[in-house]
């Protein structure tokens, strides 16, 4: 099953998943790192990347919003459940994703269980810069339960036992190299790619088709369109009708397993 909610993801969270129903989150927030506030003028501009959100609040404020939709996954993540926190920085404020994963470790019940690197098959030019790097990665943070972190859920498998009882599970390493995204969408300039998803799917769902996925910044459909192609269930969040037009479209035409 798919579903979809056309919302703010704290309502999504709080009125309609049930408390302990999903086994991952896996997401990519806004990065805080728009040029322009919200206005007229910035939704006229390319310097404005969402027509319903303001992609620059204060650094407080944003981290603040993410606390609370962390303790949001603390309600709906079963039990050894994981989030997969695609966020990276901006060139505009590079320090906000340091603050934010701060104040998450601070202020709610998870901790940061691992990193992964997704390299990316071409880099944002930062050309203009005299002294800046060109960006070809970004960095999916890991995130567990603090009392869970001997136990929350991947894909591993046992390959081998010893003589000693000790098993040898399967190699995943923190490293993806995977497309940027689908193809360039007018409705979201930040998306990531099915490959991307397909690859952390197997890591952390790996075999299991019972499992639950919830992207609770949905945009044009990716995460979903990865779960419908593996079977397995997913619940999304999206502020606008039109990217979750665009989403119901695309899964329309998911016609068979990619596995």
């Amino acid at each position: 099953m798919i579903k979809i909610f056309n919302e703010d993801c704290l309502i999504t969270m709080k009125e309609h998943l049930q408390e302990q129903s999903v086994d991952v989150v896996l997401t990519s927030p806004p990065y805080n790192n728009s040029r322009t506030s919200h206005s007229d003028y910035c939704m006229k501009t390319a310097n404005c990347r969402y027509a319903e959100y303001d992609d620059n609040k204060t650094n407080e404020e944003y981290c603040d919003w993410i606390v609370s939709i962390f303790n949001g996954y603390n309600r709906i993540l079963k039990k050894d459940g994981v989030i997969l926190f695609n966020i990276s920085y901006g060139s505009e404020n590079p320090s906000v994703m340091f603050e934010c994963i701060a104040k998450i470790l601070e202020k709610t019940d998870f901790m940061l269980a691992d990193m992964i690197c997704w390299k990316k098959k071409s880099a944002l030019p930062n050309n203009v810069s005299k002294n800046k790097l060109t960006r070809i990665w970004e960095p999916v943070f890991v995130f567990c339960r603090k009392d869970e972190y001997d136990t929350f859920r991947s894909g591993k498998e046992v390959k081998s036992i010893s003589n000693k009882g000790q098993p040898f599970y399967t190699v995943l390493y923190n490293f993806i190299e995977a497309d940027n995204n689908d193809g360039t969408s007018d409705l979201n300039k930040a998306t990531f790619s099915t490959d991307f998803v397909l690859q952390l799917l197997q890591m952390y769902v790996g075999n299991d088709k019972s499992a639950v996925v919830y992207d609770n910044f949905m945009g044009t459909g990716t995460t979903a369109v990865a779960c419908k192609s593996l079977g397995i269930d997913c619940y999304g969040s999206e502020l606008s009708k039109e990217q979750c037009e665009l989403t119901n479209t695309r899964l329309s035409q998911v016609k068979r397993s990619l596995f």
